[in-house]
């Protein structure tokens, strides 16, 4: 059996409040798409074929840090 890799892509959003919305809010579908097709160009740059990806957000608030896994 072979156990499998998992690449795992973090998306870092910081704000010094959460006054125009937080971190989270700025990794909306258009965001997204594009972390999604740098990924791709990564893993064909470094042939890393037949793995798993996550795609994980990191966001800062003031001194709070939310670690959403698998956010999309």
């Amino acid at each position: 059996m072979r156990v499998g890799r998992t690449l795992v892509f973090c998306e870092v959003k910081a704000r010094a409040d959460d006054a125009f919305g937080g971190g989270l809010a700025a990794v909306g579908p258009t965001k997204q798409r594009r972390l999604r097709q740098l990924a791709m160009a990564w893993l064909d740059v470094h042939d890393a074929h037949g793995v798993e990806l996550r795609f994980d957000v990191a966001a800062v608030t003031g001194t709070v840090i939310d670690v959403i896994e698998g956010a999309f």
